[in-house]
Parts: C-alpha cells; structure tokens; sequence
C-alpha cells in the first residue's frame, strides 16, 4: 500500500535535508521506492508549480489525499508577538498550515534539533519552538498533549542536521507498522537511547582522566575542551558520518547537537567547571564520588595514556 509523505521546510533549517540527500545504504530513492512511499512534496525533490503545490495542499487538507506522514524540518516560527508573519506561504503565516495539516496526518515526525526542540532560532526574535517541546520544556507550536491520528505524538530526530540512518530507519519503522518507543523527549529509543560517549575512541583516556586543552591531542575533551559526549543522547559513535568518523574521532568536541538545549549558552570549546570539575556532570553520577574516583583514576593513568601526544 502506497504511503503518501509530506515534507515541509520551517524556519531556519534546510540542513538535514542535505544529510538525507546523502543516504547511502540504501540511498534515498531508492529507500523510498522500497518502502513505496510516495512523496507529494519535497523542496529539493519536487518540481510542481506554485499553483499545483497550492492545489495539492487543499486535495490534503479537504481529505481528498491521505496524509501518511508530515515531516517537518525547522522550528516552527511564530512571530513577531505570535502573528507568524516572520514565515509565510502563500500569503498566510506558515505555522497555520502546519497545524493544519499536522490535524491530517497519521505520523508526525519532527527532522532535526529545530523541528523537535526549537534549536538555535528559538534564541532569536522569530518567537520560534519546536513542534511538541521548546526546549527542554514539553508543549511547544501543537502543544503538550497532541497525538497525530496514529496516537502518536510528533516523532522527534533531533540532532544539527540528523543522521540519514536515523531518518530513513524511522521512516521505515512507521512504514512497516513497527512499534517505536519514545523516551521522554520522544525521540526514538532505538538512536537516542545511547549517550555520544558511548563508542567514542577515547573513552579510556576519559575513564582515566587523561585531559587535553588544546586540539590535535588524543586525551578526553570533556574536562576542559567542551565536550559534550558524556551528555548528549545520540547514535553518532554507532552510525559514523559517511560510514567513517564522527566528531570526537576527528579530534573535534561533541557539540551535544541532538540536546534539547541546543545551542548551549556557554562557548562550544570550554568546559564551564569548578576546580577543574565540570559543572555539568554524566547521567546518574553523584558529584562527591565523582571528585574522589576521577582523582584516583588520574593518579593510576597507565603511562601509555599519558604519553598519548603525537610526534610531529
């Protein structure tokens, strides 16, 4: 049974669309054609008229078409002072429509850290959120208590830009009829039940605190170089980017891109701490034996990991 897919682009986010484009095992279309989704509209895939496009929203919004599912990337803007006039289509504030058809759809699913949370233009004057939460608070443009006609609430795959995989496999999951379970942020336990640091190569150096401050050094970025991976749920040490590497294995500090709190207040490459101990700690741990294990672990570093510097 062929299923009828809907995307729409919000406020400031095409980026996940170019991670999509990127899939490639399987590629998109060719993901697409398996799972015989067929997509009435995609701004990077879709060539209708402005007129056709307006005639294919009303055949949706009459019921005439099914809506199986509504992706929506970018956060849904809002203003200025709640008009949405910021973001129009067609003459009208854009946000209305995405209620609407939100109102049709059988799955809703949120593409990105601006579409599930808000991201970096819920910090701006566009008034904007995310579809079912602003930030870490749960509400958002549909509001708390919204369900799709699936019973589902919106899906959301934050992350800046998502992970193709995460995209396609929870197409694919919806598609198939597949029970996804959501966490309290609902975003798929399936990717997010695992922290970054989870899978990262230098997690032994951060068991044994063996730090850096400065870049093109092999120690841990969590303690002093802003380093979200102990933080952030995400697959990103599980599906590496373009099958090969993810920030931390570059040498670059996680950026806790798929946080609800996305972008975070303070500098990306500092560690806000006290005495050398991060403000922010992982999930689960007590501060106190923190301070006293990360102590003796630091004093009994093997020298292999203390002389991790490379030779230049």
């Amino acid at each position: 049974m062929t299923v009828n897919l809907y995307w729409m682009q919000c406020g400031g986010c095409g980026g996940d669309t170019m991670s999509l484009l990127n899939a490639d095992a399987p590629d998109l279309l060719d993901a697409l054609a398996a799972l015989d989704v067929r997509v009435l509209w995609h701004p990077s895939l879709s060539s209708a008229s402005p007129a056709q496009h307006i005639e294919l929203i009303e055949c949706i919004l009459g019921e005439e078409l099914p809506l199986d599912i509504f992706c929506v990337e970018g956060a849904v803007v809002r203003g200025p002072t709640g008009t949405g006039l910021f973001e129009t289509f067609a003459g009208r504030p854009k946000k209305d429509l995405v209620a609407r058809l939100a109102s049709k759809a059988r799955f809703v699913v949120a593409v990105g850290t601006c579409a599930s949370f808000g991201g970096i233009s819920a910090d701006c004057a566009a008034e904007a959120c995310g579809l079912q939460f602003l930030k870490w608070e749960k509400g958002g443009f549909l509001g708390r208590d919204f369900a799709a006609r699936s019973g589902l609430p919106v899906v959301n795959l934050p992350g800046c830009p998502c992970h193709p995989d995460v995209v396609t496999g929870t197409l694919m999951a919806l598609v198939q009829g597949a029970q996804v379970a959501l966490d309290a942020y609902n975003t798929p336990s399936e990717w997010y039940g695992m922290l970054v640091h989870q899978g990262c190569t230098r997690n032994e150096y951060h068991e044994y605190r063996v730090e850096e401050r400065d870049f093109g050094e092999k120690g841990c970025l969590f303690f002093h170089m802003g380093c979200q991976g102990p933080l952030a749920h995400g697959p990103c040490n599980k599906l590496l980017w373009n099958r090969r590497n993810s920030k931390t294995r570059a040498g670059t500090p996680c950026f806790g891109c798929t946080r609800p709190g996305f972008p975070q207040e303070e500098p990306f490459f500092q560690t806000p701490n006290i005495e050398e101990l991060p403000l922010v700690l992982p999930e689960g741990v007590d501060r106190a034996h923190y301070m006293a294990y990360k102590g003796m672990a630091a004093a009994a570093a093997p020298q292999r990991l203390k002389d991790r510097r490379t030779e230049v």
